[in-house]
């Protein structure tokens, strides 16, 4: 544990990643991201009034592997400043939490949580993912007064909606939800996806194509930006991988070749301080 690799090594930084934290009364529950997803609470706000879903990718064990990232950051920043090495502690619980936060509040201070409404807004309208003619989806939302009368008179083509008392104002058109989705609704099934997102775009209005994988993997601004760069694999292939989202003017990422198990077993081991003899005799022994 810290302490002991602390006694043992004073300047050493350890960082401990756990389910619930090591203290309190579940540091011994077993633990994993659907279940810390669950447990927080996101679990319920995914999904539809048919039920609940889990996010698409392992958001608990990203968000924890984030704040593990900026905490070690964090601690030799003071072990360079102070001398003083200090140990990182991070849950899968308390890193999704923090990202709960807007939820909470909102349940907290409002009397009720935001409800399990698909790709819609607790508090906004029109807003969510529309069936275009053919057949792509594509989501937006009205942010103000102004997207909302550009919306009405360009993409809608009926600028008298924008004095209709339903949906004069923002709740108004959360309170006449169901009647401005049909109008919506009816609007995009007579142009395609992108006929839709050329009006939406003319108008001012924020939009985007609900893209499936491999829509993402052709994504345009991937290709024109060079986000996409081959990495050699074991048995001379190589497969394009994409470099990290941080961009460090003057400097360029580091992609190495993926290397083969066991590749630099020795390697780690001499910095970890064993002699060529203590690896030779692991070696030999078949510990490694």
């Amino acid at each position: 544990d810290a302490p002991t690799l602390a006694k043992a090594h004073p300047s050493l930084i350890c960082c401990t990643i756990s389910g619930y934290g090591t203290s309190g009364p579940w540091a011994d529950r077993k633990a994993y991201d659907l279940l810390v997803q669950c447990q927080t609470g996101l679990v319920s706000l995914t999904g539809n009034q048919h039920g609940p879903a889990r996010t698409g990718v392992s958001v608990a064990d990203i968000a924890a592997g984030m704040y593990a990232y900026s905490g070690i950051l964090t601690a030799l920043y003071t072990r360079a400043t102070t001398g003083a090495a200090r140990p990182v502690e991070v849950s899968l619980f308390e890193a999704l939490a923090e990202w709960m936060s807007q939820p909470a509040y909102y349940t907290r201070h409002g009397g009720t949580q935001p409800p399990r409404i698909g790709t819609q807004h607790a508090t906004i309208a029109p807003y969510g993912a529309y069936t275009a003619a053919d057949g792509k989806d594509v989501l937006f939302s009205i942010q103000n007064t102004r997207e909302w009368e550009a919306l009405c008179a360009r993409f809608l083509q009926r600028p008298e909606l924008a004095d209709d008392p339903r949906f004069a104002t923002g709740p108004d058109r959360v309170a006449h939800r169901e009647e401005l989705d049909a109008i919506v609704a009816e609007r995009f099934r007579r142009s395609d996806s992108a006929e839709v997102m050329k009006l939406l775009d003319a108008a001012g209005i924020a939009n985007a194509g609900v893209n499936d994988v491999e829509e993402f993997l052709a994504h345009p601004v991937l290709e024109a930006r060079g986000r996409w760069q081959d990495v050699p694999i074991p048995g001379g292939a190589v497969v394009p991988a994409l470099l990290p989202p941080v961009d460090l003017a003057g400097t360029a990422p580091r992609m190495d070749a993926v290397p083969v198990i066991g590749q630099h077993t020795e390697t780690i081991l001499a910095e970890l301080g064993h002699s060529t003899a203590d690896i030779e005799a692991l070696r030999a022994s078949g510990a490694i």
